[in-house]
């Protein structure tokens, strides 16, 4: 097959000219560097040259991952041979960001084919989710094609807006139930979130959230705020992330990584990887507006162990340490955290899970009761904090990190 010459768009800006390669998708070549501020974040330009690997990597990452469940069987009903040629398919356009592809020979603007103001098709999502396309002629301009992550998901259009349909897996299908609880958790501590609800097809319970992204709008994952900067080995990945946003002048993201790691100890979160957290920024001034509220929560509250060794099992912890124990120490102030908004929190799980086809009443107490366990553990934490204690004229007598809950290998 043919290579194809293409213009990397960044919304109506031309970032810089690339040539995909016809059989495989994957950027052969990297042309002139139109804008350079528009190249995506992460991505270094030296000398007017942008890091090919890098960008192929960046491109890579905005197509359906391998590991996405049945993803062998949909690619052979959609006529292609791997996820990234999918990216072609919809010029690469997402409901994450505004960058896209415009084939150099056409005369494309971003306001007529975008997903945010435009209405996309169905037939990609409905083959994700096991179903035949809407017509004989299959349309493949989906940001479908574009949904990172290993569950099954399709995006639709409710009421106007922008929501995106997620599955569960395994035998008990849990990830839906630990979003909309993770979420209810979040409102009641006063967390910045994305709120998920739960809906009900063929018997399956799927998560239902609103885009948070708009068309003025982008994320920024902290994968990639992270290689704008480049990490001295003293310096642990949680303070590169901090030092990171400072540089960039991302504001209250401290706060937001706090709040982050206590979710995620509460949850029991397996995994809160650099790419499903991250910032917010302005698409048209580039300016960065803070973080983004935290989404994605549901590989959490002991999803695919068995009912027996619900909070008794130890499990791996990202993305700043392997333990939650070890990570909650990065917190550097509880002064936000109000536990007792939480009373009763096990008795939302339980009648969010009542009617569930895949859980049964052993494994729903189990949770529920490990859940109340781990924000006891939390109090536990807080009441032993220690803080430091000022003498007269402010001048401090006690200078005693409290219970060792800082970076060590912070600045």
């Amino acid at each position: 097959m043919a290579n194809r010459n293409y213009i990397l768009m960044h919304k109506h800006i031309p970032a810089a000219d690339i040539q995909l390669d016809g059989a495989t998708g994957v950027i052969r070549s990297i042309g002139t560097i139109k804008n350079p501020e528009h190249i995506p974040v992460g991505i270094p330009v030296k000398n007017g040259i942008a890091d090919r690997q890098a960008l192929n990597s960046w491109w890579a990452g905005r197509a359906i991952p391998a590991s996405r469940d049945r993803i062998q069987d949909a690619l052979k009903k959609l006529g292609v041979s791997s996820t990234q040629l999918l990216l072609e398919k919809c010029l690469g356009l997402s409901l994450s960001d505004q960058y896209w592809i415009c084939p150099v020979s056409e005369n494309i603007q971003w306001e007529d084919i975008n997903f945010f103001q435009n209405d996309f098709s169905d037939d990609v999502g409905n083959i994700l989710f096991g179903r035949g396309p809407s017509s004989e002629r299959m349309n493949m301009m989906s940001p479908d094609n574009t949904s990172d992550g290993w569950l099954k998901k399709k995006w639709v259009i409710a009421d106007g807006k922008r929501c995106l349909l997620k599955g569960g897996s395994g035998a008990t299908q849990q990830e839906p139930y630990n979003e909309v609880i993770a979420s209810i958790i979040m409102k009641r501590l006063g967390i910045p979130h994305t709120s998920y609800s739960l809906t009900v097809q063929e018997d399956y319970p799927y998560s239902l959230c609103e885009d948070f992204i708009t068309s003025d709008s982008e994320l920024i994952t902290a994968w990639y705020i992270m290689q704008t900067e480049r990490k001295p080995n003293h310096i642990s990945i949680h303070q590169h992330y901090l030092n990171c946003c400072s540089a960039l002048g991302i504001p209250g993201i401290q706060l937001a990584v706090d709040q982050m790691i206590v979710l995620d100890y509460i949850i029991f979160n397996e995994d809160r990887h650099q790419n499903n957290f991250g910032v917010l920024r302005d698409a048209e001034t580039l300016k960065y507006t803070g973080a983004a509220p935290i989404y994605d929560s549901g590989t959490s509250l002991w999803f695919d162990k068995p009912a027996t060794m619900i909070g008794s099992v130890k499990a791996v912890c990202k993305p700043f340490k392997t333990s939650h124990e070890e990570q909650i120490k990065l917190v550097s102030s509880f002064d936000w955290l109000e536990l007792e908004k939480l009373d009763n929190i096990e008795d939302e799980w339980m009648e969010l899970t009542k009617n569930s086809l895949f859980l049964d009443e052993n494994r729903r107490r189990a949770i529920a009761n490990a859940l109340r366990n781990r924000i006891q553990r939390l109090d536990k934490i807080l009441r032993s904090s220690i803080h430091m204690v000022s003498g007269t004229g402010g001048d401090v007598v006690e200078d005693i990190k409290y219970s060792g809950y800082f970076d060590p290998s912070g600045p």
